[in-house]
């Protein structure tokens, strides 16, 4: 494993591990929440928090509010860790995110991933519902983060650390609002797609329509839970996704994976 490498945050090495789990932020978040998860998935499964710039320990770096630029930066420091299988991860924005990397890989002929996890955002193809908000006045943007649940209400009263988040959270949300899709191969792997039932930003209907980004089949699986149903105290989620990651294990020993092939076909 690579030392020191910035983009993965507090790496926990697992060399039992027969999957790495890539796990990509929401706007405004960093790496923080999906720490604790290498204590409740699956033993085999090696988590690995991504870091991107603007947040935690790389709080003075500049935030990318391009999600092509920051596929670009981050490719060749997480391409040396794909000398296992893994799967890719992420919420809201970092589902997007996660999205647009498959995609680099496949047209680079990059090793690529087993399973591609989706949480909390409508297919890269499907238009937002809501207005753009990331040019908002700072006390209007902060309204509009608190009313979907996902900021402490302790760090919102905190102007200084507000100033300080704030152009982060601005740059995410262009990246996530600003995004237009255009046609491509479609990825090979399966995609699993999580929503929240009370999440008035993303519909069931929405989240079907990740079948079209996809030779591989698609699997909805909806929670109880608003935007932010991952983190609710009560979720089912981690729960379930330990299930469907046990299952992406299981399978690896009965098959060839993709990034077998990919490596077959380099």
């Amino acid at each position: 494993m690579p030392a020191l490498n910035p983009w993965i945050s507090q790496l926990r090495p697992n060399p039992r591990a027969s999957l790495r789990l890539f796990c990509f932020p929401y706007a405004g978040g960093g790496a923080a929440p999906y720490r604790p998860w290498a204590d409740v998935l699956p033993r085999n499964v090696e988590v690995c928090p991504i870091q991107l710039p603007g947040r935690e320990m790389r709080i003075k770096q500049a935030a990318f509010s391009d999600v092509f630029a920051l596929v670009d930066a981050l490719v060749p420091n997480i391409v040396p860790l794909f000398d296992k299988p893994f799967a890719l991860f992420g919420h809201s924005m970092g589902a997007l995110v996660a999205f647009e990397l498959a995609r680099t890989l496949t047209r680079d002929h990059h090793p690529l991933p087993e399973r591609l996890f989706v949480s909390a955002r409508v297919a890269p193809s499907v238009l937002l519902k809501s207005p753009p908000i990331n040019k908002l006045p700072d006390d209007e943007l902060i309204r509009e983060i608190v009313q979907l649940n996902g900021t402490d209400k302790d760090v919102v009263g905190q102007t200084e650390l507000m100033k300080l988040v704030l152009p982060t959270l601005r740059a995410d949300l262009a990246l996530h609002e600003e995004y237009r899709y255009s046609d491509g191969p479609l990825l090979e792997c399966p995609i699993i797609a999580f929503g929240g039932l009370q999440d008035f930003k993303v519909s069931a209907e929405d989240l079907d329509a990740w079948r079209n980004h996809t030779t591989g089949p698609l699997t909805k699986r909806m929670l109880a839970g608003d935007h932010f149903f991952i983190s609710a105290p009560q979720s089912s989620f981690v729960s379930l996704f330990a299930l469907e990651l046990q299952k992406s294990v299981v399978s690896l020993g009965s098959r060839t994976t993709p990034m077998q092939r990919s490596l077959q076909t380099a």
